[in-house]
């Protein structure tokens, strides 16, 4: 007779924890750009800005090593999942650790800031993700997709491996912080050259697939476009990795962060 109560407290915990991720959420959304609007506007410019200059290159230096098809349909499934991607590092990273101040109130926790930074900033990409495709459909785009469903998988592990990269940034940045801060833009802007957003994996030079298959950007990317084309395949990538590279790595940030929270939040709060 005591699974009932039980059963029912954990529904009523688990009710309670979303609605501190709902409130977190709402909180980082205003706290990033102080006004929601602004932070979605800033988000379009700069999908804008990238579609621009990719479009741009493509027209006017050629398309090179391309796939046969939409354009837009190419750009877009490399610019929305690296930005995707960085943004949920750099959102990630900057969250509050075992370590801050904030976690001395109560029900705040590194998981709860955590998720606010990740949402919030999945928020913003999704809704100007959202106005960016439906202006290109107003204005005439062909925005022809073979397989929808088949580019949730990619989408997700894009952000997922981005907050499993940000979360060791964050949990080991108390620990080495000039080391940190060194990896973190580097990682960043490795990314640019690294994630194969203009270049289909499976036209590179078997020697260049090196410099760029240790990425789980690469692999979401590449398999976004075997999902968005018809007539490209791709055994370059696969989803495998960015899967078990988001596993590995956000169990490193879960684990460093079980560490901090017994042995640096401990002797910061006895100073």
């Amino acid at each position: 007779m005591a699974a009932a109560p039980q059963s029912k407290s954990l529904f009523f915990g688990a009710l309670e924890f979303l609605d501190l991720i709902f409130h977190s959420v709402v909180r980082e959304v205003r706290t990033q750009s102080g006004n929601a609007t602004f932070g979605v506007l800033k988000e379009v410019g700069n999908i804008a800005v990238f579609l621009a200059l990719f479009y741009t290159i493509a027209v006017f230096l050629g398309r090179g090593a391309s796939i046969r098809g939409s354009l837009f349909v190419f750009l877009l499934t490399g610019i929305i999942l690296f930005l995707t991607h960085t943004k949920a590092v750099g959102s990630v990273r900057s969250a509050s650790s075992a370590t801050s101040a904030i976690m001395m109130h109560s029900p705040m926790t590194v998981i709860l800031s955590i998720l606010a930074k990740a949402f919030a900033g999945l928020y913003f990409q999704f809704v100007a993700v959202s106005i960016i495709i439906t202006l290109l459909w107003i204005f005439g785009a062909d925005l022809t997709v073979d397989n929808p469903g088949g580019l949730v998988l990619p989408v997700f592990f894009a952000w997922a491996s981005g907050i499993a990269v940000g979360m060791v940034f964050m949990i080991f940045s108390p620990v080495v912080p000039g080391l940190i801060n060194a990896i973190s833009p580097i990682y960043q802007r490795a990314q640019m050259f690294t994630s194969g957003k203009f270049i289909p994996a499976a036209y590179m030079p078997a020697a260049m697939v090196g410099w760029f298959d240790w990425n789980p950007l690469f692999h979401t990317i590449d398999q976004a476009r075997v999902a968005a084309f018809v007539n490209y395949n791709s055994d370059v990538s696969n989803m495998a990795y960015p899967i078990w590279f988001t596993v590995v790595a956000i169990t490193i940030g879960l684990m460093g962060e079980f560490w901090a929270r017994k042995n640096l939040s401990k002797s910061k709060h006895g100073q």
